[in-house]
Order: C-alpha cells, then structure tokens, then sequence
C-alpha cells in the first residue's frame, strides 16, 4: 500500500476516534446548563468533521478575506495567470462567493452547496492541488457595480447583511485564508471580527497588496500578530499578473506565496492542514466548553456542600432519636449481651451463675408452679407466667425494632421540608435539573433513606454486640472470673471435706460433724460472693456497652446515616464533574494528535 494512502486511512480513523469520543461525550452530557452548550458547541465542530470527511481527498481550498478594495480578487488573477475575475480598487466587485477550479472538480466534492457559489472552471497549472474562492468583501455598503441603493441606509444594511451571510456560510469549507490587505485596509474592524471568527479551523496567509504604491507595513502587522506563526508577504498583484501574461517566471514575495499555495500546501500537506485545521478548532471549542464548565462549577460545589451540611443536620436527629431509643431498651442489650457472653463460655462454673442470673425469672416461676396445690392456683400460674413471656417478647421486639423506629419518625416533616427548599435554591442556581427536588421525589428519597438507614443500624448492633463479646468476655476475663469462683468454691469444699475426714475421723480429739448452720453460712457468702462477681462483670459490660453505643451515635452523625436523601441532586453534581473530568481528557488527547501533526512535518 502506498505510504500517502496509508496516511489517509490513518488520517481518517484519527479523525473518526475523535469524533466517535466526542459524539460519546456530548451525548451523555448532564441535564446542566453549561453542558446543554457544551453539547450545542460539539455538535458544530462534530458537523465540521463531517465536511472534513468529505474534502479529505479533495484539493486545498483557499479563499481571500479582505475588506473592499483590498485587491483580492486581483491577487487570484495573479495567481491563475489571467484576468477572470473583475476588479476594483475603490468600488466593491464581488458580492457573491466565487469558486475557481478544475473542470473535474464539483461543489458537491467540497461539501458546498452550488446554490450558494458561482462557478469558474478552467484548467490552470495552479489548480492541479488548489480551488480558490473569491468572498465577499465583509465590510460592503455597496451593490455591485457601484450602484448606489435606493433606499438609502436600510438597503445598504441588507446588502451587507447578504455579504455577510454569504461569507460566514463559505468559510467554514475553507482550508486556507489568504487575507488580503493594503496599507489603508490593514486594520478594518469588520474584517478583524470575521477573520477572528473564521481562523478557527483554518490556516491563515497573510498578503499586503497593492506593492506598486504602498508602503511595506508588515512590521506592523506583526507587532499585532504578537506571537501568532504566520506568514506574511507583500506582493503587487497587477505586475505579477502581466509577468504570467509575458511568460515571465514569478517574482520576489509572489514566488514564495505561488510555491506555498501549490506546492508546500499541496497533496499531503494538504491533509496535515485539514487536520491541523480540525485539531485547532477542536481545541478551541473544548476550550470554551472548559471556560462555560469551570464557570459553573463553584455553584455545583455549593450545591454539593449544601447537600452534606442538611443531610449532616437530618444525621444528627436521627442519631438523639436512636440514642433515646437504645438508652431506652438497654436493659434488653444488656441481656442480649450477657447471653452470647455466657454461650461463648460453654459449660463452665460461672457460666451458670450468668445463665442462672439470667433465667432467674423462670426459676422463681418454675418454683411457683411446684407450690400450686389445685387447679385454681395452677390457672394463676398459667396467667402470670404468659404475662411474663408476653412482655418479655414485648421487650425484646421493642429493641429489634428499634432501628426501624427510629428512623419511621427520624425524618421530621418541617426539617425535611426546609432542606428540600434550600437544595432546590441551590440547584437552581447551579443550572441543575430541578425535578429531583420536587416534594415527591424527595418524599421517596426519604423512605429509602430510612430503610438504608434502619438497616444499617441494625447490622452496626448486631456487629456490636458480637464485638463486645468478643472483647469483654475473651479468654483472659474469662479465666479471672472463673478463678474467683472457683476460690470461694474450693474453700467450701475444703472446709467441708477437711472436716469430715480428718476432723471427725482421724484428729485428736475429733470434731463433731459441721451442721446445717454451716452449709447455710456457706450457701449466703457463696451467694454474696457470686453477685459480687456478676456485678463486676455485668459492670463492665455495661460500661463498655454505653461507651460503644455513644461511638456509634456518633458515627450516625456523620452525612452517611442520609445519604440516600437528595440523592439525585448529587448524582447530577458527580455526573457535572465526571463530565468535566472528560473534557480534560478530551482536551489532553487533541494536544496529543496537535502534537503528532506538528512531527508529521512543517507546511
């Protein structure tokens, strides 16, 4: 395959890349403001791809821009070698774009509507690579002709209005500008804002005219062109013209300008200016989309932070609610607590003591029923033991639903409403979509946010409990327990056992045997001896059982507990600075691209 068909194919799937990730870009643009326009300003420059598409094979465009008089259509005689177009230096001549090019070249070829141009074909050694426009002169008040309107200054505007129109609608086809000028002209403030607008994907020539009786002003034009890489020169289109006539080899600055448009400008060149082109417009399009975006930025961050600070505020009534609601059936946590401690300790001394404290209830109601000598006493029991399960159940329901409750009343319907007011200030603000805070949307934004919220406390309780058992009851508080009690109980059993086989049997004299004031001695410091060990540990597992509940209050505090409030506000906010962050990319990948044109070689 040939090298320059090579570079066309890669040329052209460079270009479908891009265009395909900005098409992406701007179709999944956010329901905000800047980026409405942003997708408006994409879809130009996606446009102008397509007309790239269409001239990638087609030969280098160039057009003249120029005030009235400049000599523009006099510079195209000169550089066709013979007098096509009409000329004047005083009175506008052409107010209708005119296309000069090979026979074997169309409009259509172009992307040009042929409605909109006059057609020239002819076949000149300068138009082997090239098509030349002749455009309106931007600055006319004149019909052509010289004739001045009847109408005085309303027909002069709508002529120059048509100029303008006819102008601005052939630019855009436009590879290359040569921007005529004469010493007089250089500084038309009409010609300044068409150029600005239409340089924005082409390649800018610049050609002081009239060489024959101006003054050489092109110091001052790069005085104004500051830093701008252009190229300018400085020819007399007239004596050029009568040198083509003559046969005469081109001279001076009309030389340089001939060879540029025809040879340096031509065949591949021509592409890495179309693409040159097309990658300078899309820098400055993403751009103004990075201006518009960073501009409206700050008030998303405003709205985002708004967002936090009332979900910060709901936070914390849900957490004192939850607080009074856990203080509240802390007598049941404690239980609960007590239980996975004792079943993590299996069979052991003091584990019985745990489970006989903590089925005590049942055992004084299991002693009643041994005491009921007749049906009716036996109904009593019935009764009173199903009061004591019934608001046992009670109890232990209350605080599984506690989370739940907390959180069906956490919301409070004036607070919610004051919120939802103050993000939808701010999402007005920020040009965000106002829909997802209508009072429905946030209404059901709520009640999943209370059932996430419901959820997570209760998974934050169960993962407490199971914490504190782990760490309150571990095998080191376990054995000290364990040792204590078995103190006092080896002592009893030594007191006991010491004397009913040394002292009563073998000792001099012997001791009687201990009596039942003994054992009952026994049986109240044993007793007094196991509740103060049970209130120790009890103790300390609610000391840590208050401290971990205050912690994770706390931690309910935090914006998270309602995240799920104004949910789709923030969604917009985080899709805003995704869509910013890709623009960033975007941007970064076209100086990549401007970057490899400027290695692929220097027009």
């Amino acid at each position: 395959m040939p090298r320059s068909e090579l570079e066309h194919l890669e040329l052209l799937a460079e270009v479908d890349a891009l265009v395909g990730r900005l098409n992406r870009w701007a179709e999944d643009a956010p329901n905000w403001r800047p980026a409405e326009k942003c997708r408006a300003l994409v879809r130009r420059l996606v446009a102008r791809a397509d007309s790239l598409r269409v001239r990638i094979e087609s030969p280098l465009v160039a057009a003249t821009l120029g005030g009235t008089g400049a000599g523009k259509s006099a510079l195209l005689n000169a550089l066709l070698g013979d007098e096509l177009l009409r000329t004047g230096r005083s009175r506008p001549t052409t107010t209708r774009p005119t296309l000069i090019c090979r026979p074997n070249i169309s409009p259509e070829m172009l992307g040009i509507d042929p409605a909109s141009v006059e057609l020239i074909h002819v076949d000149r050694p300068a138009l082997r690579d090239l098509v030349l426009v002749d455009c309106p002169d931007p600055d006319t008040t004149e019909e052509a002709g010289g004739r001045r309107p009847e109408a005085g200054g309303l027909a002069k505007t709508q002529v120059a209005s048509d100029n303008l129109s006819r102008l601005r609608a052939i630019l855009p086809h436009c590879d290359v500008l040569l921007v005529a000028a004469t010493q007089q002209k250089y500084r038309s403030a009409r010609v300044a804002d068409e150029l600005t607008a239409a340089a924005r994907g082409a390649h800018v020539v610049y050609v002081q005219t009239h060489a024959d009786r101006d003054d050489d002003i092109r110091d001052d034009w790069r005085d104004i062109l500051a830093d701008q890489s252009t190229y300018i020169f400085f020819v007399d289109s007239l004596a050029a013209l009568a040198d083509a006539r003559a046969g005469r080899q081109p001279r001076g600055d009309f030389a340089d300008l001939l060879d540029l448009l025809t040879r340096r400008m031509a065949g591949a060149a021509a592409n890495r200016i179309r693409r040159a082109n097309f990658l300078d417009l899309a820098a400055e399009t993403l751009d103004a989309c990075r201006q518009r975006i960073e501009d409206g930025l700050p008030s998303v961050k405003k709205t985002q932070d708004a967002i936090d600070e009332q979900r910060a505020v709901l936070s914390r009534r849900i957490a004192e609610r939850m607080q009074s609601e856990l203080s509240a059936d802390r007598r049941q946590w404690e239980n609960r607590l007590l239980g996975r401690a004792a079943s993590r300790w299996g069979l052991s001394p003091f584990s019985l003591v745990l489970r006989t404290y903590q089925g005590l209830g049942g055992l004084l109601s299991g002693g009643l029923l041994f005491r009921a000598r007749s049906p009716a006493q036996l109904a009593l029991w019935g009764a009173m033991e199903g009061t004591r399960s019934w608001r046992t159940w009670r109890r232990n329901r209350r605080a599984d639903r506690g989370a739940d409750r907390a959180a069906e009343e956490a919301w409070d319907r004036a607070e919610l409403h004051k919120a939802a007011i103050i993000i939808d200030g701010y999402a007005a603000e920020a040009g965000l979509d106002r829909r997802d805070c209508r009072p429905e949307t946030i209404a059901a934004e709520a009640a999943k946010a209370a059932e996430d919220f419901a959820a997570r406390a209760s998974a934050d309780l169960q993962s407490l409990v199971d914490r504190l058992a782990q760490r309150r009851a571990g095998w080191f508080t376990r054995w000290r327990y364990e040792l204590l009690l078995a103190t006092m109980l080896g002592f009893i059993l030594f007191r006991l056992g010491k004397n009913y086989f040394y002292d009563s049997w073998l000792a001099t004299p012997k001791s009687p045997v201990l009596g039942l004031d003994f054992y009952l001695a026994s049986a109240f410091w044993l007793l007094l001896w196991c509740m103060l060990l049970l209130w120790g540990f009890c103790g300390r597992l609610r000391r840590g059982l208050r401290g971990s509940i205050a912690r994770l209050t706390a931690d309910w505090q935090t914006p998270a507990s309602a995240e799920g409030l104004f949910a789709g506000v923030q969604r917009q906010c985080r899709r805003a600075e995704r869509f910013h962050q890709e623009l960033e990319n975007l941007r970064a990948e076209v100086e990549r691209l401007g970057r490899q044109v400027e290695r692929g070689g220097d027009v």
